[in-house]
């Protein structure tokens, strides 16, 4: 077996309405999901110095590390994550 697999590029970018666009990168293959943060979620994680943009870029970490970006959410808000990953609000802060 080959190293391993590098890790998918995330490119996040704020749209007009206050979402976020993600593009996910992995070789050929490429996602896009439409992302919101809901208000004061960031401090209530205890991260209230992370901005919105960085706390969709750490989330994105934390499910590319369990699962493929096909398998993400096309629209989803940062609040459903710890709905299948019970760990998020534990382990998010890991990842900023």
């Amino acid at each position: 077996m080959g190293g391993m697999a590098s890790a998918p590029s995330i490119r996040v970018a704020e749209d007009a309405d206050g979402k976020f666009v993600v593009k996910t990168t992995d070789g050929k293959l490429g996602t896009t999901h439409v992302v919101s943060v809901p208000s004061g979620f960031g401090p209530g994680l205890g991260l209230g110095g992370t901005s919105d943009e960085d706390l969709v870029r750490a989330s994105f970490r934390f499910l590319l590390d369990r699962e493929p970006a096909t398998s993400i959410l096309a629209r989803f808000s940062l609040d459903v994550i710890s709905r299948y990953f019970p760990e998020y609000r534990r382990e998010i802060g890991k990842y900023v």
